[in-house]
């Protein structure tokens, strides 16, 4: 294992006219289970080729440790990598597509068998051993690829681009709990690329967000469902995402259309400048009716989603739609008024996509506006 260091690392398809990956300084830490998350097209896949050899960095260079590797193949990286579709030898039986990368580096025999056996274990391929690769079913055959992967013990890093695409979604969640497992069990430094929110949550010491080919927060999955310090972030974790409605700051207070909704306090010592800003809130921390922390929104119910466990009610504020997450026993009908109220220290202020502070409850207010 080592710690992965990238400096001012980015890349370019175009000659350096618009970036697939923004120069970057990032170190992954070894040992250590990572999920890269982002949207098809913001740059996971690129980034993962340029740490294992695939690609060259147009800008930046690469450290295994104190080891450049920057020019180094991918074959002396010591890397495996898992690709999103099965690569197999499909003639070859699951326990020697399993065995093959060990005998290759000529581990003895009952290294070689013990390894096989554990992960074979642990994948749930132990009925599958002696079958051909090419007579298993898709999904079947990405697991073998899992395995190939993780059966070595010495690689640098564990390389997984999107490797659950395409099995089964009943496998899914258990070969997330299967990948944690060997991760403690082997202390690999695992970086998963994937862009769906849940396996990245479920899966990873830390997540980091890609967004247009730059990292925009990187943090365990509480911190970044919690305490969002971008936009994106907000938006892309969590279903449904933050709430995003426009407001001002005046006099230290923060408005939306007529109503003050709380005090502006900056994430910096300096305070906050008057001016435009977005409130990001998310529908758990959004509360309808009754008394709140804050003045309350004045909001129109346009339509209630009964989820079973909860419900989301649909409001807008003046013409900004919102959701809100409520106990599955409440009733909001649909073309009445109420008033939505922001849980303490859960309401975001953004500028420039990037947060610069929250609001705190109003002192003295009766959230109808300033005098």
């Amino acid at each position: 294992m080592a710690d992965i260091r990238l400096e001012g690392v980015g890349h370019s398809y175009d000659g350096g006219r618009t970036w697939a990956l923004r120069p970057m300084t990032w170190t992954w830490q070894s040992s250590r289970a990572y999920a890269l998350l982002g949207p098809s097209g913001c740059g996971k896949t690129t980034l993962l080729n340029i740490i294992s050899g695939l690609l060259s960095p147009t800008v930046g260079r690469i450290f295994f440790d104190d080891r450049e590797v920057t020019a180094v193949p991918t074959a002396g990286r010591n890397i495996a990598q898992v690709f999103q579709f099965p690569v197999l030898y499909e003639e070859m039986s699951v326990y020697d597509n399993l065995a093959f990368p060990l005998r290759n580096r000529k581990y003895p025999k009952a290294e070689i068998d013990q390894r096989v056996r554990r992960v074979s274990q642990l994948l749930g391929l132990d009925d599958h051993l002696k079958r051909r690769s090419r007579r298993l079913d898709p999904g079947r055959q990405q697991i073998v690829s899992l395995g190939r992967g993780l059966v070595r013990s010495e690689v640098a890093a564990v390389l997984l681009d999107e490797p659950l695409t395409v099995v089964d979604p009943a496998l899914k969640w258990t070969l997330r709990s299967k990948l944690k497992e060997i991760h403690r069990d082997t202390g690999h430094t695992l970086i998963y690329v994937t862009h769906d929110q849940t396996e990245a949550l479920t899966f990873a010491d830390e997540v980091v967000v890609l967004n247009e080919g730059a990292i925009v927060q990187a943090g365990e999955p509480t911190e970044l469902f919690l305490s969002p310090a971008h936009e994106f972030v907000g938006h892309f974790i969590g279903s449904p995402g933050m709430n995003v409605v426009p407001a001002e700051i005046a006099g230290g207070v923060v408005r939306v259309a007529e109503t003050d909704v709380g005090q502006a306090v900056s994430d910096q010592e300096d305070e906050l400048e008057p001016g435009p800003v977005r409130i990001g809130v998310r529908p758990e921390f959004a509360r309808l009716g009754g008394e709140g922390a804050s003045p309350g929104l004045p909001v129109r119910v346009t339509g209630v989603d009964r989820m079973g466990a909860y419900n989301l009610v649909h409001v807008r504020a003046g013409g900004h739609p919102m959701i809100a997450k409520t106990e599955a026993d409440t009733r909001f009908a649909p073309d009445t008024e109420e008033f939505l109220h922001f849980a303490p220290d859960r309401a975001f202020l953004f500028r420039d996509s990037v947060r610069c502070g929250s609001i705190s409850p109003l002192d003295g207010l009766d959230g109808k506006g300033a005098s």
